[in-house]
Order: C-alpha cells, then structure tokens, then sequence
C-alpha cells in the first residue's frame, strides 16, 4: 500500500461536473438504487448526525435538506472529496457542516457530542475497526446510533474475511498509477464481535441482496449498533 497523493482524487469526479443537486433519495445499498432509505437512522428531528467518510457530501447534504437535523457533519480525509463537497454543498451550511481530516482523529475530540453515526461504503470500509468503532462509540451520547453499509463480499465475489483483517484493493494515484489501499470486507460475525467489543449493544445486520448482475454488483451488509452507557475507555 502507498501513502502518497491522494487515492480518492479521482473518485466521483465526473459526477460532481455533470449533477450539482442535492440527492432526492438515500440509499445504503452498493448500487445505490434500492433497499431502506434514511429511516434506518430514525426520526433526525434536531439530532446531530455525522458521516464519516463522507465523499462528495451527497447523502449528508440529503439529510441536511430534507431531515431537520440539528446539523450534519461530513468528515473525510481526502482533500479532493472535501473540496467538491465544498464546491457542491457548501451553501447548505451550517446546517452541513463539510470538514477535512482524518475520522479517529476528528472522533477523539468530538467525544458524548452525536445522537447518530453513518457510513455508506465509507471510512467503516477503509479504516482499521478497532481504531475506529471504539472511538465512534465515544464520540456518541449515550444510546445513540451507529448505523454503516458494508460490502457482504468482495466485489470479486471473493468470501468476506472470517477474522477482522484488510485486503489491499486497486486504486489509483492523482496522476493516475495504479497502487492499492487497505479495505475491511468482514463477515457478519465479525462486525458483530468488533462492536461488541468497542461498546455497541442492539446490533443488527441485515443481508441486502444485489439489484442485478455484473462484476461491479455486490450483496451490501447493512449494520446497526447502540453506544452503551458507558463506552470501553481509548
């Protein structure tokens, strides 16, 4: 795996030139094109959510728009996501809050201060669980959500790992070399373990089956956990 330039600069960039509008509908499936919206993260009314991982910003500036939350954070730590989330939403502020870093780093100062947590194919995916889930966790007020959409296999079709270790994946650099970066494909018991350990309760994973066929199709794993009491201490 290489650390240098930014490996998602190319990611959504043709879009973000051709729709500038604030998604009608949220989807947490692969395809984006079916399965349970939004009310999988319950009523937003005056909540404060945050997405980690949040590309472009557009399932975030959806619930912005059209959940009356208290406000919604975008976190990612791509500088390219973060400037066409900027380009595209920054008017949607303060109720959309667009911020540039690194997600457990931006958790551990955010500690008792979300009612909800997501992420579509997001950080959960790129970063390792028992940094991130624990400090989810406590960056959430007490019986507050985490709610995240997660390959069920490989988009291969390649099974899921059965311990909680990453593969390295295709990407490309800015200047368009190939290279690789690390993903979490897990399977369902092993989420469930990883939770449980960062100090989740309620955990549910529902298996959501692929629209059609192809070599970009995949099964999404949709994940919902509750923040304990009292969280494991960092």
């Amino acid at each position: 795996m290489t650390t240098t330039g930014d490996l998602w600069y190319h990611y959504g960039r043709g879009r973000a030139a051709a729709d500038r509008t604030v998604p009608e509908a949220f989807h947490w499936t692969w395809n984006q094109d079916g399965g349970p919206g939004p009310e999988v993260l319950g009523d937003l009314t005056g909540r404060c959510v945050g997405d980690l991982g949040a590309g472009t910003a557009r399932h975030a500036a959806h619930l912005a728009v059209h959940h009356q939350p208290a406000w919604v954070t975008a976190v990612d730590a791509s500088p390219a996501q973060y400037a066409m989330a900027t380009d595209l939403y920054g008017h949607l502020a303060p109720r959309l809050r667009i911020v540039l870093s690194d997600v457990v780093a931006y958790l551990q100062a955010m500690t008792n201060t979300y009612d909800v947590l997501y992420s579509v194919f997001g950080a959960v995916d790129f970063t390792e669980p028992r940094e991130l889930l624990p400090t989810a966790a406590a960056a959430l007020r007490p019986g507050g959500r985490l709610v995240f959409s997660t390959l069920a296999h490989y988009l291969s079709g390649e099974h899921a790992q059965p311990d909680a270790v990453p593969a390295d994946i295709p990407a490309r650099t800015p200047e368009g070399e190939e290279t690789t970066m690390r993903r979490w494909v897990l399977q369902e018991h092993v989420w469930t373990k990883a939770l449980e350990e960062a100090g989740f309760t309620e955990i549910t994973v529902d298996a959501l089956a692929a629209a059609g066929q192809g070599p970009r199709t995949a099964e999404t794993l949709l994940v919902s956990a509750v923040r304990l009491p009292q969280p494991p201490n960092l």
